[in-house]
């Protein structure tokens, strides 16, 4: 009771509205969050964890284009509350069910729309649903995010350095994270979501959103206000031409002045504030999928993610064979008989399989047979994923899904969408559906990051909008990928699987790295790459590298090979953003843990307390202890403990470990 009258007290000192308004507090069933919206000349929220201001008074509102305000001054006709505890069912997911217990209010207006809060015991949702007759044209949405102070912020601008946010809306949603106060960060670039905000008390809260359909993403800027961060949408697209890379994405030449036409009867995306009171909570949040759309797949039997052996990243270079590699055949089929000698369920055909600059998936290059490469790869257990450009797939979707799912091929890695407006994401809700229809898997690439629709259709299975491997193929020699590896599992990850495409087996220190498109190294020790298996969720997960690397690094590629891509448990052990990491997950009987450091050799203690009663044999992958300069020398050990055993494990510069827990049989 003193808390609550506390928090009540913080909130009326906050409050900037003192003409009459009426507010409406919402507790988390635990009692330690607790949010007030308040009605009056405008529509806020405020947000509290125990004493701490997690969101001062922040404006919300959306604009119609007939004039008409979500959130102005609202006439209130009733507000109704509700509490769930339920648990929803994940089959492809880090965990096998997602607990769902949740308070929620609804302040109903007139004018047939209401905005819902919902707080959970690790975060914050709202959304604004509307019950209006016919179709709606929104203007804009307004989210204005209040701070107490100058807070530090975990930003990643878009990859454009476009000079206006207009041009900036075109952009491929990877770059590595700037870490400033509010107010330095800079004003004439977009950031993408999530984003990460320190609130004080050692407390931060990520910002995301889900259940994004049939409406543009959301971005944030730095506002003129001081201490605040304002959200900006794309306007929808008047005008595109067909160009960029290959000719295979539509360029919006013009926009018109609104975001989005859409049904007036609708619920419009959760924005989404996950609360941390110790930032490993961050690497094992479920709430994006919590608040997605239930599936609208009935039958998931077919969806089979698993591992990929991919082509690109490594450039088709293979050595020691008797044929000249490349985009043919014979080098595929070297990479399915690869794939099915180490139990590796896809083989990809990455860009150039389809004739350059046509745009059209039906012309396939003469040097490939796909009806002898689908066959070759059944026989021996493999699947095959195409690749394939957003227009050349959206401009004839239906014809080419039917033709490959009769072919035998098992889905597409659609890629250069590079842009999250409103036709965007409607594209992605119809290629999904679609290969669905044909049980056909997605893996989407150069696009936003995920906000649910893995849970709504279950066969997307992958998402990139991550500042992945592949940018050691040309980064200048100065790159951090290391310091990222370490911060994304704390934000982007907040979002969903990360098609991040680890598995390097050339491994380089930080002096040591350099550039090399047909050679790729990664940063950071050989350990590292292996405990990305683990600590990256992904259920189609990709091995980057050569195959003629892996046949060298046996014990390796039977490490990756084995490792499940999605799970019944996830445990977030350990970790601090930017710095470290540690996660636990299971699949069946068997765990695996992943731990990785930044550029600062760390010893990291084990507690496997978590464990059953009982004995288990380890297989534990270390850095040598010549890993600092050799990132390639690793340990591999074998051993038996029990289950409150404590492991103390160096790492080294840009290190990591990988860990297989098996529990022994009752004698």
């Amino acid at each position: 009771m003193r808390r609550t009258q506390l928090l009540l007290s913080i909130i009326c000192f906050l409050s900037v509205y003192v003409n009459a308004q009426k507010s409406y507090q919402l507790m988390s069933p635990d009692q330690k969050l607790m949010a007030e919206v308040s009605v009056g000349e405008e529509l806020t929220i405020t947000l509290l964890h125990e004493e701490t201001i997690v969101l001062a008074p922040s404006r919300v509102s959306m604009i119609l284009q007939n004039g008409e305000v979500f959130g102005g001054k609202g006439e209130i006709q009733k507000v109704t509350r509700a509490s769930v505890d339920k648990v929803i069912p994940s089959p492809f997911y880090k965990k096998d069910e997602v607990k769902d217990v949740y308070n929620e209010v609804a302040v109903h207006f007139r004018g047939n729309y209401r905005l819902v809060v919902r707080l959970y015991d690790d975060g914050m949702a709202y959304r604004f649903e509307s019950q209006k007759r016919g179709p709606i044209t929104v203007v804009s949405e307004t989210m204005d995010l209040n701070f107490n102070a100058d807070h530090t912020v975990y930003a990643s601008h878009v990859n454009s350095k476009a000079p206006t946010f207009e041009e900036q809306y075109f952009n491929s949603f990877e770059n590595p994270y700037v870490v400033l106060p509010i107010t330095e960060l800079n004003r004439e670039r977009l950031f993408i979501l999530p984003l990460l905000v320190e609130v004080g008390d050692g407390k931060k809260v990520c910002i995301t959103e889900a259940d994004l359909e049939d409406y543009p993403g959301m971005f944030m800027t730095n506002s003129n206000a001081l201490f605040s961060l304002d959200a900006l949408h794309a306007p929808v697209p008047k005008t595109t031409q067909q160009g960029g890379h290959n000719q295979l994405q539509m360029l919006v030449t013009e926009r018109e002045n609104y975001i989005a036409k859409t049904q007036g009867t609708r619920t419009f995306p959760w924005r989404v504030f996950l609360v941390s009171t110790e930032d490993k909570e961050l690497a094992d949040s479920d709430i994006v999928y919590r608040l997605a759309a239930p599936s609208r797949v009935p039958d998931i039997h077919w969806i089979k993610p698993g591992k990929v052996a991919w082509e690109w990243w490594n450039d088709w270079n293979l050595y020691g064979v008797d044929f000249s590699t490349g985009i043919n055949n014979e080098t595929y089929k070297y990479y399915i008989d690869f794939a099915s000698r180490y139990g590796i369920e896809y083989v990809i055909l990455d860009e150039g399989w389809a004739v350059n600059l046509q745009a059209d998936l039906l012309q396939v290059v003469p040097e490939i047979d796909l009806p002898d490469l689908v066959a070759y790869a059944k026989e021996r257990n493999v699947g095959i994923i195409l690749w394939a450009g957003y227009y050349a797939f959206d401009r004839d979707m239906e014809r080419v899904v039917k033709h490959y799912s009769e072919l035998g091929v098992k889905g597409f890695k659609l890629d250069f969408m590079d842009r999250d407006d409103q036709e965007m994401i409607n594209f992605l809700y119809r290629a999904a559906e679609t290969c669905a229809r044909h049980r056909m898997l997605v893996d989407f690439h150069g696009i936003c990051k995920p906000t649910g629709l893995q849970r709504t259709y279950p066969n997307v299975v992958n998402y990139e909008g991550v500042n992945g491997l592949e940018q050691l193929k040309w980064s200048s020699p100065d790159y951090d990928m290391v310091t990222y590896d370490v911060t994304i599992p704390f934000i982007r990850m907040v979002a969903g699987p990360m098609d991040y495409t680890q598995g390097a087996m050339r491994n380089a220190t930080r002096r040591g790295y350099y550039p090399s498109y047909s050679e790729p190294m990664s940063q950071g020790t050989r350990c590292r790459q292996l405990a990305m298996y683990v600590v990256f969720e992904s259920p189609l997960n990709m091995l980057c590298d050569s195959p003629s690397n892996y046949m060298k690094e046996e014990e390796c590629t039977e490490f990756i090979a084995e490792v499940p891509t999605v799970w019944d448990e996830t445990i977030a052990l350990d970790g601090k953003v930017g710095e470290y990491v540690v996660i636990a997950r299971r699949k069946g009987e068997v765990w695996y843990i992943g731990g990785m450091t930044d550029w600062d050799a760390r010893e990291i203690e084990l507690d496997l307390s978590f464990l059953e009663e009982g004995s288990y044999e380890v297989e534990l992958f270390r850095d040598g202890i010549n890993a600092a300069r050799a990132p390639r020398d690793y340990k591999k050990e074998s051993f038996s403990i029990g289950e409150s055993t404590k492991l103390k494990l160096q790492l080294a510069p840009g290190g990591g470990f990988a860990i297989k827990v098996k529990k022994n049989s009752a004698p």
